[in-house]
């Protein structure tokens, strides 16, 4: 038989391509003749050696994935129908299961909660000062009347004492003005007293005319002269009079507004001498210290706070949910906070009017706000409760039970769980209500049961 090389010399119709890719095929014809054996085999290199084209490789390369694909769906199907066989039956071991039972039952919503103190005194400055030295730290324990921190006392000082001043003198001028307005009335009165006398005067005066006229003595035109003068002095007294009466009303009026400056400039001397004194800062209350303004020599204005103060004998939570909850979040709504699997009661007092971040947040009032389980800034578990049912038949929530209001459950009776559809009621974290097909004492499957949701029914080997 002659190499490939010689193939290529006798037969001027054969390309040889160096670096190119062939493939050599073995057929056996058995129409060979064999006295002309060599020119079949020359035909036979002819037509056998050629080079792939690119169809050809994509093609090959297609059907080579195709039987992989094929050999996994395979594979799969095996492995699926193996699975099967060995679910048919399970150890009681690898099952969880709950009994049915009757007894009350809440449905909840879920929340959220951070206890916190039930009271937090904040301790404000009481004018525009600076710190000037710090007594307690954050965390310290504090009882009424333990100082904290000292403000600078010389500028509240100083206005302390000019107001003092500015009290002395105005009170030097009340009883000025409540000796003139006497002194006033006085004068008034004696000219009232005068005037009367005046009149008695021209009164007498007025007989003794009429008398001369009598006798011949007088005219007529005196007589007139004098009953005008009678006239004008009686109205001359009784502007006497309405002036006396006024002044008394208006010095009375007058000394009751001197009265009220004086204590009202008495009641600013006596805030800031309380202001004096709170720049020594001191408790008001039993608790710890939770914050405090630490910067030395820094000015704080008026209201800016200092110091706060919780009381850790009390405490109360709040919790944040989604604001879809937010039409069941009323005041007075009972709440259950759960802290290391203990339950505590308590009912919502406010909700917080903004919502952030599609949730909503409100506060609760523990009935036992000093249980020793509660701690600052401790999370918890809070549920809203919604709906009440008295002796109804409830089965403990676990990994089978699902949010649908109908599913199959797996009773188990006799080493055998068979499945029934069950409608259920209200759930919460702990329990659902069961309405029908079972009944109190069933023992149900609760652990996952995803591998056994295609058989109606399996065994249980114990």
């Amino acid at each position: 038989m002659p190499y490939m090389s010689d193939i290529g010399h006798q037969n001027p119709n054969i390309e040889l391509y160096e670096n190119s890719f062939y493939v050599l095929t073995i057929h056996f014809h058995y129409t060979i003749v064999w006295h002309d054996h060599w020119k079949i085999i020359i035909k036979y290199y002819y037509l056998m050696d050629r080079q792939i084209s690119q169809e050809e490789q994509k093609s090959a390369r297609i059907k080579k994935i195709s039987y992989w694909v094929i050999g996994f769906i395979i594979t799969a199907i095996i492995f699926w129908a193996y699975q099967k066989l060995l679910t048919r039956s399970v150890d009681f071991k690898d099952v969880y299961t709950a009994t049915i039972e009757l007894g009350d039952m809440d449905q909840t919503l879920t929340a959220s909660g951070t206890v916190i103190p039930a009271y937090e005194s904040v301790i404000n400055a009481p004018v525009v000062t600076e710190i000037t030295k710090i007594h307690l730290t954050n965390g310290a324990e504090v009882v009424p009347g333990s100082k904290i921190l000292e403000l600078d006392q010389e500028f509240t000082r100083l206005e302390y004492d000019k107001l003092n001043d500015e009290l002395s003198l105005r009170k030097n001028n009340i009883d000025k003005l409540k000796l003139l307005y006497d002194k006033e009335l006085r004068e008034l009165d004696l000219k009232n007293q005068i005037k009367g006398l005046e009149i008695n005067e021209m009164d007498a005066q007025l007989k003794s005319q009429i008398r001369l006229k009598n006798v011949g003595g007088a005219a007529e035109e005196d007589i007139e002269k004098v009953k005008l003068k009678l006239s004008i002095m009686a109205i001359e007294k009784k502007m006497l009079e309405n002036e006396l009466t006024y002044r008394k009303s208006h010095n009375v009026v007058e000394k009751q507004n001197l009265g009220l400056e004086y204590e009202i400039q008495v009641k600013r001397l006596a805030e800031l001498k309380r202001k004096l004194s709170e720049t020594t800062v001191h408790s008001d209350t039993k608790g710890v210290i939770t914050w405090i303004n630490e910067n030395i020599g820094k000015t704080v204005q008026i209201g800016e706070p200092l110091v706060r103060i919780a009381d850790l004998q009390n405490y109360r939570v709040e919790a944040v949910t989604s604001d879809r909850n937010s039409e069941k979040l009323k005041p007075g709504t009972q709440v259950r906070v759960r802290i290391n699997n203990q339950d505590l009661f308590g009912t919502i007092t406010h909700t917080l009017p903004t919502v952030e971040n599609n949730t909503i947040k409100f506060h609760i009032a523990l009935e036992d706000a000093a249980n020793k389980l509660l701690r600052p800034n401790l999370k918890t578990d809070v549920y809203i409760i919604t709906d009440k049912k008295s002796q109804v038949k409830k089965l403990k929530i676990g990994p089978a039970i699902n949010g649908a209001p109908t599913q199959d459950m797996f009773v188990v009776q006799n080493g055998t769980a068979k499945k029934v559809s069950v409608n259920k009621g209200i759930i919460n974290s702990q329990y659902v209500e069961i309405l029908d097909r079972l009944q109190v004492g069933d023992q149900i499957i609760i652990s996952d049961t995803k591998n056994f949701d295609h058989l109606s029914q399996f065994e249980i080997k114990k």
